[in-house]
């Protein structure tokens, strides 16, 4: 229980993808512009997140039975794009609304270093089935939480008044530069 809640906390605080790691960065700048845009994307990450980690897992078991460990990556690859599609097709059946809003950045999430870093991670860390599982969901959480939080930043600076020269794209990179500044402080964090 204790490997599990020290997971859970590292992928949400500690090690997040975005905000530490720096992976995923594309959609984390491209569709935190509006909170629910943002959610909608955090949640489509996290799905396809844990997603990955339970098939990737047993891929992997297969690989290293086969002596294939090499194919890792590539294996990887295509479970997660194939899982993109699964949720690309669902949200424009069932969700044509964020499904619109998500635009290109959806079909992204197939190369979002995230979604592939928590794989990896789960893979060089050892994790069992449950916990590559609980990383991947918790990954997920992570990178909602970090999209969300930028998110909610970047419409109040929009209706702030600031220097023409810090408007748009340049005061977003700052906003985002002391978010992850504010992550920092989790670093040092003991877990149990």
């Amino acid at each position: 229980m204790e490997a599990i809640v020290g997971i859970i906390l590292s992928a949400l605080l500690s090690q997040n993808f975005i905000l530490v790691k720096f992976y995923g960065i594309c959609p984390f700048m491209g569709v935190s512009k509006k909170i629910d845009t943002a959610l909608g994307m955090g949640m489509a990450v996290t799905f396809v997140m844990a997603l990955a980690s339970a098939a990737c897992y047993l891929i992997n078991l297969l690989l290293v039975m086969l002596g294939l460990e090499y194919m890792q990556t590539v294996a990887f690859i295509l479970v997660i794009a194939a899982l993109v599609q699964v949720v690309e097709m669902f949200l424009k059946k069932f969700v044509p609304a964020l499904y619109k809003a998500l635009g290109v950045f959806l079909p992204l999430i197939t190369t979002n270093c995230a979604v592939l870093g928590v794989v990896l991670v789960n893979v060089q860390e050892g994790y069992n089935f449950l916990l590559s599982v609980v990383n991947g969901a918790a990954g997920g959480l992570g990178f909602t939480l970090a999209i969300v939080l930028f998110a909610s930043v970047r419409e109040r600076v929009d209706k702030t008044d600031c220097p023409e020269c810090f408007k748009g794209f340049p005061i977003a990179l700052i906003a985002a530069g002391l978010l992850a500044l504010a992550f920092m402080g989790f670093s040092g964090l003991k877990i149990f």
